[in-house]
């Protein structure tokens, strides 16, 4: 049951990453209509969550940029975690 919890929350926690990089990748490549994109948009809504708790933890003076790669360090290092906790049980 255990490594099943695990499993979920670290599949929860990749799928997480792998939009953070979906939008970093499409705000490279729409610019400025990336607000306009669909898919920018299902991202935005997706990694809404976890940016939002790394916003509140940050200063109000923080870029949206440090934001998000903030966010996506920390789903990374989470990811990692849970892969080595999956290991050693």
């Amino acid at each position: 049951m255990t490594l099943l919890l695990i499993g979920a929350v670290r599949s929860i926690v990749e799928m997480l990453g792998l939009c953070m990089l979906g939008q970093s990748f499409l705000y490279v490549l729409a610019g400025q209509n990336r607000g306009k994109n669909r898919i920018y948009q299902l991202f935005d809504l997706i990694t809404k969550a976890p940016r939002r708790v790394v916003a509140n933890i940050l200063p109000i003076s923080a870029s949206a940029t440090v934001i998000g790669v903030l966010s996506f360090v920390i789903l990374l290092l989470v990811w990692l975690g849970l892969a080595f906790l999956r290991k050693s049980i």
